[in-house]
């Protein structure tokens, strides 16, 4: 039987880039359900697979280099990886939106915003441009942009960094999605916008009952906004837990050193994650996170751990976190 609470589930997903030396397995076999008005946070360093995982999700991958090797992705029911292309069209910008990383190079230069919110709700409301016109001023209203019905006719050249990504999620939420996936809103904004952005998304949240996909290298920002979180790394989750496990008893080493990293009012240094992520192109045997753990013993480097629950809606990737074994935060084993 189906849970009707379920609106997105991702199972065993991979994604690989092909080049002609190389083949890149950009996504290994991630897993995780999303309800009705939840906020899932996507954490991880530059590389991880986050965004990868987004655009799957979207079916935005380039066809020429790229493949879902293996998985599936339901949404309300219909497995979006062998859905035809028309029928994803309808789906996307309708029922899952997406607001990019850089609001500057995801807004056409050439047209105004008001061209491409109308666009957007023509296009899939089936509505008149005067009333697509008089949505989309609408839209900009509710995101906080001033004067919308001047503003609409304005090029995103001038607009403010802030504005523009304001203007992004109009565009995402014109047709009112049941998904909405947001990677990195809060790029390059100061933290004041920043803070503002994402209170906008929270109250558009609660009125339109859409739930979230929000990629961040953000811990802070999870810990606000989000129910739960998935962290990557190299590709694979190494842990998967509600957002209050993951600060209060985190287990995995890699969460611990992002935790660690975190900037702290009463310190004056960061404590960086040592080392760097490992090149995907090479084959990995063991854990990914090997050669970069304290922790790491003989068996980390000849066998990969598995995502495995180790408690009630808490799971981690590590040889050493088991349900009769834990591994302490800096000491030994309890």
């Amino acid at each position: 039987m189906v849970d009707q609470s379920t609106l997105l589930k991702v199972e065993d997903l991979e994604v690989a880039f092909y080049s002609s030396s190389n083949t890149v397995k950009a996504v290994n076999g991630i897993s995780f359900n999303l309800k009705r008005s939840e906020t899932i946070g996507i954490v991880g360093e530059s590389g991880s697979g986050k965004s990868v995982t987004a655009t799957s999700i979207l079916g935005l991958l380039p066809p020429r280099t790229s493949k879902i090797e293996k998985g599936s992705i339901t949404f309300e029911g219909k497995n979006l990886v062998s859905l035809p292309a028309k029928q994803m069209r309808k789906i996307r910008g309708n029922e899952i939106s997406m607001i990019f990383q850089d609001p500057m190079t995801s807004l056409n230069p050439v047209f105004t915003i008001g061209n491409q919110l109308v666009e957007v709700i023509c296009l899939h409301q089936n509505v008149s441009k005067k009333e697509g016109m008089q949505r989309a001023i609408e839209m900009l209203r509710l995101v906080g942009i001033p004067e919308p019905e001047k503003r609409i006719k304005q090029y995103p050249h001038e607009f403010s960094g802030g504005m523009r990504q304001r203007a992004m999620i109009a565009i995402a939420l014109a047709c009112q999605p049941k998904l909405l996936i947001a990677d990195e809103p809060t790029t390059a904004l100061d933290v004041t916008v920043q803070a503002q952005i994402l209170n906008l998304m929270k109250d558009l949240q609660e009125k339109l009952e859409t739930a979230i996909i929000l990629i961040t290298h953000d811990l802070g920002v999870v810990w606000e906004n989000c129910d739960k979180v998935i962290v990557m790394y190299a590709g694979n989750a190494v842990e998967a837990t509600s957002t209050e496990n993951l600060y209060e008893k985190p287990l995995h080493p890699y969460t611990w050193g992002l935790l660690d990293s975190r900037v702290k009012p009463d310190e004056d240094m960061l404590t960086p994650v040592p080392g760097s992520p490992p090149d995907l192109r090479n084959e990995i045997k063991g854990c990914a996170f090997a050669t970069r753990c304290k922790y790491a013993k003989e068996v980390c480097f000849e066998k990969k751990p598995s995502l495995i629950e180790v408690e009630k809606d808490h799971s981690v990737a590590c040889h050493f976190q088991k349900n009769d074994q834990r591994l302490v935060r800096d000491g030994g084993y309890q």
